[in-house]
């Protein structure tokens, strides 16, 4: 067989696999559902009438820092779920997290409260099988948004279905009586909670309560109810009952073993013993719920279906004195250059944190942000890229022994009075592909707060960008109380180096 028979045949074959691509049903009929409002006299509404504000206008919020203090937080609320528990995540993994996590979900339904879980498909990597023993509890109903047939072969199925598929539900929310919720960055994973072994994720969420609530549980209605929003069941059909009880049996064997330790862990922080005792002090302000709707996946991309993007480019507009923006991953590309550039020339102090080459977990992402450094720091723009590894340790070489963190904290304030917090991040993906949610809040204390804190820290952990007199970046860092000048990508070898150059062919508009 000579070469161009060889081609052909290999192109046979590969039309016959694309051809023989499974899609999965989105427009069977399902049961709608949504969130309970006859829930005032719920133990949660009864704690929380200190967050919200005597008008009833403004609602409570307090900023969950610290990873165990966020899982703790997801933990107590629900122990104490009495009606209903609806939570969204664009990831969750079969670790200590989503052990935990599960388990819980599955205390609580066992006391009759209705629990709805919704999962992007590509990132979470729970077992199917697993997935189905929550959704056969009477109380569980478990939905799957945007899934990848499980028929055939996954690999061609994405293929197959490319231009739906690679867009993603990235919302992350979580809510208990429809009195108090969760938004910000977090997924479900060891990781996001300080739980996972020389890796952290510096991340960020809101816990909140009060009339924003509501906004949040109408967004998880809209997504619940989406024909996006496939039924477990429908996806991966039943086990049976003789296989449902084994994986019980093993869920609650691997609860005793770790998942108790675990939760005593997130529960004793010093945040989350002022929750038990009610000595939490809210931030009462004005805020509004921002969200990407769930028909964006399925429309061509267009400014109109990107609604949290353009809230917050909005709000930057607007900014008067000083922005600070902290995002994992950072892509402009000409539209929010110009929109930075204006600011900045508006007198307004932007400052812009984000992942350095050795803390960012995808370098390729890394790759195309480079490309804008230069441009960021002629603008006038205070750059920072977090340090990988731990400051006083005085590790300059990416030393795997040392906890390696990643920033992914996705946090906007706007001259000391306006946040923005949620899942967005500053690229193409987040912005054109997937959907997002957050939520805009006026306080001037807490923002003011936070920009406080964080800007106390950045120092200590990340490099400050400047150009040196010959117009190449420089690295600019006190550790170990010396100052240091790196002149290339710090913590990195030169193999990640290299990846970082070579991949920076890959599309932009896909990252």
């Amino acid at each position: 067989m000579n070469n161009q028979a060889k081609l052909t045949a290999l192109l046979a074959l590969a039309f016959l696999l694309l051809s023989g691509c499974a899609s999965v049903p989105l427009d069977l009929p399902k049961p709608e559902s949504s969130a309970f409002v006859d829930t005032e006299n719920t133990a949660l509404a009864q704690s929380s009438k200190r967050w919200r504000a005597p008008d009833a206008t403004r609602s409570g919020f307090y900023p969950l820092l610290g990873g165990l203090d966020a899982f703790g937080a997801r933990l107590a609320l629900m122990d104490r779920a009495e009606r209903s528990i609806d939570a969204q995540y664009f990831l969750m993994k079969p670790d200590s997290a989503g052990l935990v996590f599960a388990g819980k979900l599955l205390e609580a339904a066992n006391r009759g409260v209705r629990v709805r879980l919704l999962l992007d498909d590509i990132f979470t990597t729970v077992d199917d099988k697993a997935l189905i023993v929550l959704d056969m509890h009477p109380n569980i109903e478990l939905r799957i948004f945007n899934p990848i047939s499980r028929q055939g072969f996954y690999f061609f199925n994405y293929l197959g279905f490319f231009d739906r598929v690679n867009r993603r539900m990235h919302n992350k929310s979580f809510t208990v009586d429809n009195q108090v919720s969760i938004v910000g960055g977090r997924n479900i994973a060891e990781e996001y909670f300080e739980l996972k072994e020389r890796q952290h994720f510096f991340d960020f969420d809101v816990l909140s309560a009060g009339p924003v609530v509501r906004e949040v549980s109408d967004a998880f209605d809209r997504y619940w109810n989406h024909r996006l929003a496939v039924p477990m069941e429908v996806l991966s059909g039943k086990i049976t009952e003789r296989e449902a009880k084994a994986l019980r049996q093993q869920l609650n064997q691997k609860m005793q073993s770790q998942g108790e330790t675990v939760y005593a862990q997130a529960i004793d922080t010093r945040l989350m013993r002022d929750f038990y005792d009610s000595n939490l002090v809210p931030y009462l302000a004005d805020a509004r719920v921002v969200i990407d709707q769930p028909q964006k996946l399925l429309e061509e991309i267009a400014p109109d279906q990107q609604v949290v993007a353009t809230a917050v480019a909005d709000a930057i507009r607007r900014a008067e004195e000083e922005v600070l923006i902290i995002t994992p991953y950072f892509i402009p590309g000409k539209t929010a250059v110009e929109l930075i550039r204006s600011a900045v020339k508006r007198g307004v102090q932007v400052t812009l944190v984000t992942n350095s080459l050795a803390s960012n977990n995808h370098t390729v992402v890394h790759s195309a942000y480079s490309s804008y450094r230069k441009t960021m720091l002629e603008a006038g723009v205070q750059l920072w890229e977090a340090r990988a590894y731990d400051a006083e340790a005085g590790d300059r070489g990416g030393s795997k022994k040392l906890t390696q963190v990643t920033l992914h904290t996705k946090l906007i304030l706007i001259d000391r009075r306006y946040l923005f917090a949620g899942s967005l991040n500053l690229d193409p993906r987040s912005i054109e592909i997937n959907t997002e949610l957050g939520m805009m809040i006026e306080s001037s204390t807490l923002s003011d707060y936070l920009a406080r804190l964080l800007l106390a820290r950045v120092p200590k952990r990340a490099y400050r960008l400047k150009l040196d007199q010959n117009d190449k970046i420089n690295w600019h860092a006190t550790i170990d109380s010396q100052q240091v000048i790196e002149t290339r990508e710090p913590q990195t070898s030169l193999w990640r180096r290299f990846k970082a150059w070579f991949l920076k062919i890959a599309p932009e508009k896909q990252l």
